[in-house]
């Protein structure tokens, strides 16, 4: 920026840049082109979607990679179709920045009745105001710079999405002078503090079986070192809930895999379950992520740490931070008194053995993916079989396993290989999606052709939505969807290259040449109607009396 102040569009454009993004999705708009045009004079780069949902998705799996996103969109027909993203991104704590135009506020005398516009002027930013931790509309020349500062610290801070709204008549406005931001500092009760972590020490070097459960807010607020630290320090064995899948490497000697009640791995169920202390770390209490409600942790037994509540037993701590209890419980550096009973940490696999003029099963086609993954691959699985049998996977990073699994938004892999492609454009992300939530978004596969992306697209095409199959038994023609050629997309988006999958051995073909490939890749996967995982069967089976008993 030069010594004159900058316009309302460039400072926004420089704060963004200053919190380390460098690409916002979106679709421009007359409301918000003066925007765009200061984007593409900017370093940021606008990176150009299929629908706004999908530049939603986007920016969330490029948050949750990268530590902040970004997506740009017009006035109430933009903005409110990116609801859905918006929500799914605040339900799982992915720190996105969703920028919107609006009409002038010049324009706005004598309520005229303007394009796009529904019910009032504020109505799309009463929607946002509901599913954002923060929002701003930058109506104000004297606040603007303060309301931009206060708005992106609480994205990242509470690591959720925000709503900055900018009129079309603000953007170039400069203000004569604008007071700088003070950061708010966050309340920190000392004692409070030192309380919690002596009382948890205590618990955990008296406990006979602690266990660490780590979840999803580990990744979000970058605490997997103290979190690995406090483990090998003391010895105790490491396990994730299917939100928080990949937050450590699961190839380390502590992991011993995901805790998900009676919808997960015995062994694993079985000595969490038994564990007289259970550090709960940064996870979410949500019904997928304990089974369906099939977990049975004793909350006496219980060491409970978010970003929103401390509880140790049935003790509440109050005004204390994860990431201060957790630093603080670490220099404690506990360590039980008691050996520990041997945990099931040594899963190994027994290497595959293809069959190659076997028809292609899930959980084959996922035993043989496994073999392929390395530390530079990100997984991204959408909802349905391509979540559950993807638990198996194993990954041996951090980052490397992207999911909506509490929000639950069919829809969401494809746009997300999108955004953590352009995240880390050295990886290869490979996006596991079912038939029926390609056909929702799956034409993002045209934005990654155009940007000649490395993402590898497996559609597992089973004719229908296989989740709801098992959730509600019977021939019903509601769950049974179009059957499209999916592999010839790339013909007709003019770039990528597709393969047509039925037997082990052709998805083995397809896999090794997509993967020396410099280009996206579709992989439409002919599975069985009736053929899903383990994990599926057994929740279909816990959740058939909840959605069809009434």
């Amino acid at each position: 920026m030069s010594d004159q102040n900058p316009t309302i569009g460039q400072y926004l454009i420089q704060r963004l840049t200053d919190y380390g993004v460098g690409h916002v999705f979106g679709i421009p708009g007359d409301y918000v082109l003066s925007f765009y045009t200061l984007l593409e004079q900017s370093r940021l780069e606008a990176v150009g979607c299929t629908r706004e949902d999908c530049a939603g998705f986007a920016a969330d799996a490029y948050a949750r990679v990268h530590g902040m996103g970004a997506l740009c969109v017009t006035y109430c027909v933009g903005g409110l179709s990116v609801c859905n993203s918006i929500a799914g991104a605040y339900a799982e704590k992915s720190p996105v920045v969703m920028i919107t135009g609006s009409p002038g506020l010049g324009e706005r005398k004598h309520n005229p009745l303007l394009h796009h516009m529904v019910r009032n002027w504020r109505t799309q930013y009463d929607v946002f105001e509901k599913l954002c931790v923060a929002v701003t509309e930058l109506a104000d020349p004297t606040t603007a710079f303060r309301e931009i500062d206060r708005v992106l610290a609480a994205c990242k801070r509470y690591s959720r999405p925000v709503y900055i709204e900018i009129p079309r008549d603000m953007v170039h406005v400069a203000p004569s002078e604008s007071p700088k931001y003070a950061q708010p500092e966050v309340p920190c009760d000392n004692r409070a503090l030192a309380e919690a972590v002596e009382e948890a020490a205590r618990r955990i070097e008296s406990a006979k079986q602690p266990v660490l459960l780590l979840g999803v807010e580990i990744h979000r607020f970058g605490l997997q070192d103290l979190a690995l630290k406090l483990a090998e320090t003391a010895g105790i064995p490491i396990a994730a809930t299917m939100l928080g899948k990949g937050v450590v490497a699961e190839k380390h000697p502590l992991y011993m895999g995901l805790y998900n009640g009676a919808l997960g791995q015995q062994e694993i169920t079985r000595y969490v379950e038994a564990s007289d202390c259970v550090v709960l770390l940064g996870a979410f209490m949500t019904d997928i992520n304990l089974g369906i409600y099939t977990a049975e942790l004793d909350a006496s037994n219980c060491i409970y740490a978010t970003s929103e509540q401390l509880r140790v037993r049935h003790h509440h701590y109050h005004d204390v931070s994860l990431h201060d209890f957790l630093r603080e419980l670490v220099a404690r550096a506990p360590k039980p008194k008691h050996a520990l009973p041997p945990a099931p940490t040594d899963w190994n696999k027994a290497p595959f053995t293809l069959a190659p003029a076997e028809p292609i099963r899930i959980t084959r086609l996922i035993d043989r993916l496994d073999e392929q993954l390395d530390g530079q691959t990100i997984v991204i699985a959408d909802i349905g079989d391509a979540l559950f049998a993807s638990t198996e996977l194993t990954t041996h990073g951090r980052t490397e396993f992207i999911s909506p699994a509490y929000y639950t938004s069919m829809g969401f892999a494809t746009p997300a290989a999108l955004g953590a492609s352009v995240a880390r454009p050295e990886a290869r992300v490979v996006a596991i999606v079912g038939d029926g939530a390609f056909q929702m978004t799956g034409m993002e596969l045209s934005t990654l052709v155009r940007r000649n992306s490395r993402a590898i697209v497996i559609v597992l095409n089973n004719g229908g939505y296989g989740t709801e199959r098992l959730l509600h038994p019977g021939e019903y023609k509601f769950n049974d969807i179009h059957n499209w050629n999916y592999h010839q997309l790339p013909e007709v988006l003019g770039g990528g290259v597709g393969y047509e999958v039925r037997t082990e051995g052709e998805f083995d073909a397809a896999l090794n040449t997509a993967w020396k490939s410099s280009g996206p890749s579709i992989i439409h996967v002919h599975l069985p109607k009736d053929d899903c995982s383990l994990a599926l069967t057994r929740l279909g089976e816990r959740m058939q009396r909840q959605v069809v008993g009434g």
